[in-house]
């Protein structure tokens, strides 16, 4: 038996106010779904993260429409939680409940396990920091109810695991449920998979579908597992899509024309225009000079970005120490400032992503929710 793992396909989001980063979202999805039907997978698992925003555009929640739709009259049946960009913050229903009402799919994000063709799929929605302690307890009756069961089990979250991402980590390792064959997870936008010898199978993370804005401008593989569940043990094999690429360049100001020759001669003109983004060290720069070289590949490019880094920029931990998302270092930076770890992660791991988002009833709610809970803790 084998199975799709997708996660974090955040349909909907407009890159650069550009059409085509919208319409590149769309294609990876699509090419995930086109893939799951010629390999002949049983079932699809979506874990999280859907849409770019709770509430999507019209092109973004009917591509998914379709993208299940076809799996449907494929007899691909397919499962889905709910990340926190599908999750608002305004009391209202989550939109791809709509897909579970109209049996497109299957909602599994409340943590009860279900059956299906002699599996175990058990999910939960992603669980906020401050929520964490009372899921202990629920994973604990999970991992007993599941404990019996003879045949695969496979776990869906949207969180982040402190031994794949210190940043970004909200749960460890040892708080998940141990019985499990294959732990489903969603958030984290780098693929990664491990084992870890207190669970029965691997915690594996596909990684988003595409760069987002938070991912920055880099090279970087993105796709998502099949799972071949035939034997005793769950076997994820990643397959790759065929995103937009996208570069991002050093250079020296005086070595500027000669880099920008090297970068034409890279790209590649038969396939989708890419991405570029060049870091310009040096002194007594001219910018004059700098957007009459960039200018040179406006025609080979989608877009090109460039920055000015002074040495005393370049020589600081932001580039000797570059994290593996821009997220992370924002953090970091943000817990210099602010003096608290608390503080930071509300910043940037809640309030920022909905900001960036332009929902600004979302961010004057979680502003509430956060000022409300502070006066709480500090009456006592």
């Amino acid at each position: 038996m084998l199975f799709s793992h997708i996660s974090d396909t955040h349909l909907g989001l407009v890159q650069y106010g550009s059409e085509e980063r919208e319409q590149d979202v769309y294609d990876v999805f699509n090419q995930s779904i086109d893939t799951s039907i010629k390999d002949h997978v049983n079932f699809v698992i979506f874990a999280g993260d859907i849409f770019h925003v709770p509430n999507p555009n019209g092109t973004a929640i009917i591509q998914m429409a379709n993208g299940l739709k076809r799996l449907k009259q494929n007899n691909i049946d397919s499962f889905f939680i709910l990340g926190e960009h599908d999750i608002s913050r305004i009391r209202t229903t989550p939109i791809p409940y709509v897909y579970h009402n109209l049996e497109f799919s299957k909602y599994i994000g409340q943590g009860k396990p279900i059956e299906y063709k002699g599996i175990l799929l058990a999910g939960f929605d992603k669980i906020r920091k401050a929520e964490i302690p009372q899921f202990e307890e629920k994973f604990s009756s999970l991992d007993y109810n599941v404990k019996n069961h003879s045949g695969h089990k496979i776990l869906v979250l949207h969180q982040g695991i402190t031994e794949f991402n210190k940043f970004a980590g909200e749960l460890q390792s040892t708080d998940l449920p141990a019985n499990f064959s294959y732990y489903a997870m969603g958030h984290l936008h780098d693929k990664d998979i491990k084992n870890f010898s207190h669970l029965n199978g691997p915690v594996a993370y596909p990684g988003s579908l595409e760069l987002t804005t938070s991912e920055g401008i880099k090279e970087a593989k993105k796709g998502f597992f099949e799972v071949d569940i035939s034997g005793k043990d769950a076997e994820p094999n990643w397959i790759e899509m065929d995103a937009r690429p996208q570069i991002s360049f050093n250079t020296e100001f005086q070595d500027l024309s000669k880099t920008i020759d090297e970068i034409s001669e890279k790209i590649v003109t038969d396939g989708k225009k890419p991405i570029v983004e060049v870091k310009i060290q040096g002194e007594n720069i001219e910018t004059d000079q700098i957007q009459a070289q960039i200018a040179r590949l406006n025609s080979l490019v989608l877009r090109c970005f460039w920055k000015i880094s002074t040495k005393q920029i370049s020589d600081s931990s932001v580039f000797l120490d570059k994290p593996n998302v821009i997220d992370d270092e924002m953090y970091r930076l943000s817990v210099n400032a602010l003096g608290s770890e608390q503080s930071a992660k509300f910043a940037i791991r809640e309030l920022l992503p909905i900001l960036a988002s332009g929902e600004i009833k979302e961010a004057s709610q979680i502003v509430y929710e956060n000022f409300t809970k502070f006066k709480k803790e500090n009456k006592k």
